[in-house]
């Protein structure tokens, strides 16, 4: 059975009608040991989320910030099948948004309320966190494949997205980080132009005056979708943040929206309910459609189909029976 493996990679042109270059995410250190600092271009994942989900412009932003987010917070993890998992609900009309990514960075998504209507603030730039609202937490759960997933809960302080994974961070962790994350959306049609992220953390390694070294070029950085804008590498960017400081290069790595989501994960789900509860699927018309939220794809059984697996279930019962 085939895999679903949607990426975005070929979806993008610049103004030349060229195939824009693939999403990448850097990780860098001070050659101290003192800082660390990612970026990433996400704007053709944050455009494939456009495309799969159908979003409004304010969910595109909310929905695009998220995945960047977690794209640079998969890459943390050590483990080669962890995964994290970020969830956010501020009880704004999005609903829940969500977004999940692998440790190399690849990462899949949606929101609850994709068409909520769009909202601006008086300088133009869309009102995310209205949308979004802050009567709620933030939910970061990191799988590492063994035993049980670390779960994280935040109040939201804003609905930004970036200002509350900071929060997360300080209150959750007790890590000191800035996050900084950015959509910018064509005002005309709604498409995505443009999509990044930075994460600059503390490490334990930090003096007071690399505290304040930082603080003075945090508060000196434009925002990340000024700086693609402009054509800055992501090198450059993580090269701006930790200005003052040697920096190498930890690794750089290609990065996509990615949905593992396949015809037999369904079957398998399926299997584990009752011979009833199966059946009870199809629908009047003799059908049951099983809808991937991360890629919206759609799996359609017919009756015929379900009663195979059934029989498959007890086929494979008999034979684990028949060998003991």
């Amino acid at each position: 059975m085939e895999e679903n493996k949607t990426n975005a990679s070929a979806e993008i042109y610049d103004s030349k009608n060229t195939v824009k270059q693939k999403d990448k995410l850097i990780r860098c250190i001070t050659s101290d040991g003192a800082v660390m600092a990612i970026a990433a271009d996400t704007t053709n994942i944050a455009h494939m989320g456009k495309k799969l989900h159908h979003t409004s412009s304010v969910a595109s932003a909310a929905l695009g910030r998220l995945l960047t987010a977690s794209s640079m917070m998969g890459v943390m993890l050590k483990q080669k099948n962890a995964a994290v998992t970020l969830r956010i609900n501020g009880g704004g009309p999005l609903g829940a948004v969500v977004a999940c990514a692998d440790s190399r960075g690849n990462c899949r998504g949606y929101v609850e309320n994709p068409q909520t209507e769009t909202e601006y603030y008086q300088n133009g730039k869309i009102n995310v966190a209205k949308a979004v609202g802050k009567d709620g937490v933030i939910n970061v759960m990191r799988d590492y494949g063994t035993g049980e997933p670390y779960i994280g809960v935040c109040p939201l302080i804003s609905g930004e997205i970036a200002e509350d994974l900071t929060s997360y961070y300080a209150v959750s962790e007790q890590i000191p980080t800035v996050c900084a994350l950015g959509v910018l959306i064509n005002k005309e049609d709604g498409e995505v132009l443009l999509s990044g992220g930075m994460l600059i953390q503390l490490l334990p390694g930090a003096t007071e005056e690399t505290i304040t070294k930082i603080e003075r070029n945090v508060s000196k950085l434009e925002p990340v979708t000024t700086m693609l804008a402009k054509g800055m590498s992501i090198l450059d960017m993580c090269k701006k943040a930790l200005d003052g400081f040697e920096v190498e290069v930890l690794d750089e790595q290609p990065i996509d929206y990615v949905c593992g989501c396949s015809r037999e994960r369904v079957v398998l789900a399926i299997s584990k309910l009752t011979d009833d509860e199966i059946r009870s699927l199809a629908d009047e018309k003799g059908y049951a459609v099983a809808n991937c939220h991360f890629c919206n794809k759609n799996h359609r059984f017919t009756k015929r189909q379900l009663e195979e697996i059934i029989q498959a279930r007890k086929d494979a019962a008999k034979l684990s029976n028949d060998g003991k």
